[in-house]
């Protein structure tokens, strides 16, 4: 790149940041009932432009399969009728959620008379880097707009034409509300170097949050001089307890790994308790690869099938994305944390057992943002758990933990009340 269009380059970033900050002092202070109005005609413009939306994705689809993206991700990237509804009702499901900003989180009077109280406040200005999913356009600006913060979005190179599709009819709904356009932005290039201009924009930019591959979220970590809330990857795991119903068992394990694998809660290890490897091991590695799941075991793994093949040291650690799990006997469920804590990312993981003790040791002990009990690890997603959307699930042990909704996109600040007092 010449020199010339780096100057050009960083002189647009710089004037998007601005903006940004102009609008996030607009919408500090909007009226819930503006905002909802904003994100309403969002999705009605998503779903009356829709045909628009699905052709500007398949030339990102046609691009993307030219260049050798892989399988997974393509399946990320594509967008039809139903998944482009489930964008517009994403959008009307986050609509419906109580607006954060102004709740008084805790209020008390100390012996002096101060009335001191705790309030959610928008964090400011976000920026948003992503890759292949042109639904976090919507998802991350209809979120960010929930809380009452502005947002500039990064769209991975795949999602280019999809995603200015889709910022479109958003800021058709920010016009409908009378809002700033600027209150969402999508940076206008494929070029690369505009997420490292991001990231040392730290005067228009609050807070950044990357959602994406290891290789992107651990550039932003590393480069950064903007707070960084990271989502790192989803090595997930889901732990067949030996008090598990066997039934339940399959019937959680198969949805976990192949329901869509290509998300971030798909199991991506399973651990069997030695205890019931002659009842349990067989029927659930057996159901796996009938449905087309490559299963890469421990020596009782292999034992059970001969179409499993051995697992590496790196298996246990690696979130495939893809039709392959890991799969591995434990001794009980200490074995099962122990396996968990030491090669999971902290993201999701779940235990499937009837076991009243075992189940409440696994969802104390196990260090990710998401434990669950008798239940697949597919669940991990703002939209179950009744956040209307998500922009990802944060791996992070500050601020905010697991999926990422428009609460989580909030601060807060005391406003202390007095009448005269002094400190002595």
């Amino acid at each position: 790149m010449t020199a010339a269009l780096t100057h050009d380059l960083e002189a647009e970033m710089r004037r998007i940041g601005e903006a940004a900050r102009a609008a996030s002092r607009v919408l500090m202070t909007a009226a819930p009932e503006s905002k909802t109005r904003a994100l309403k005609a969002a999705a009605l413009a998503i779903r009356a432009k829709a045909a628009d939306i699905i052709v500007a994705n398949r030339q990102d689809v046609a691009e993307a399969q030219r260049n050798g993206l892989a399988a997974p991700l393509v399946d990320r990237l594509m967008l039809d009728a139903k998944r482009v509804e489930a964008i517009a009702s994403a959008l009307d499901d986050i609509a419906a959620l109580p607006d954060p900003v102004g709740t008084e989180l805790a209020r008390w009077q100390r012996p002096n008379g101060l009335d001191i109280a705790r309030v959610r406040v928008p964090l400011g200005v976000i920026g948003i880097i992503y890759e292949s999913r042109p639904n976090v356009t919507a998802d991350a600006g209809g979120l960010c707009l929930r809380a009452g913060n502005a947002c500039i979005l990064r769209g991975g190179s795949e999602s280019f034409h999809s995603s200015r599709a889709i910022a479109d009819c958003l800021a058709e709904g920010l016009r409908a509300a009378n809002l700033p356009e600027a209150a969402i932005q999508l940076v206008p290039t494929r070029d690369r170097a505009a997420v490292g201009l991001m990231l040392t924009m730290p005067e228009q930019i609050d807070v950044i949050i990357p959602r994406g591959g290891k290789s992107l979220v651990e550039r932003v970590m590393r480069e950064s001089r903007v707070p960084v809330l990271a989502h790192l990857e989803g090595n997930c795991h889901v732990y067949v307890d030996g008090a598990a119903d066997l039934a339940m068992a399959r019937q959680v394990a198969l949805n976990a790994k192949m329901r869509r694998t290509s998300v971030c809660g798909a199991a991506e290890t399973l651990l069997v308790d030695a205890k019931v490897a002659q009842s349990h091991l067989k029927p659930l590695v057996t159901d796996l690869l009938d449905a087309g799941c490559a299963v890469r075991g421990d020596k009782a793994a292999q034992a059970v099938d001969p179409r499993v093949t051995p697992a590496s040291d790196k298996d246990w650690d690696t979130e495939f994305l893809d039709a392959i799990i890991a799969v591995k006997l434990v001794d009980g469920v200490q074995g099962a944390i122990d396996h968990v804590n030491r090669h999971g990312s902290h993201h999701t993981d779940s235990i499937v057992t009837e076991d009243a003790a075992a189940a409440e040791k696994f969802l104390r002990e196990v260090d990710s943002g998401i434990v669950l009990l008798n239940a697949s690890t597919q669940f991990a997603d703002g939209g179950e758990f009744g956040m209307g959307a998500e922009i990802g699930i944060s791996t992070n042990r500050l601020h905010a933990r697991g999926p990422v909704g428009a609460e989580q996109l909030t601060s807060f600040k005391y406003v202390v009340r007095g009448k005269g007092q002094v400190r002595p």
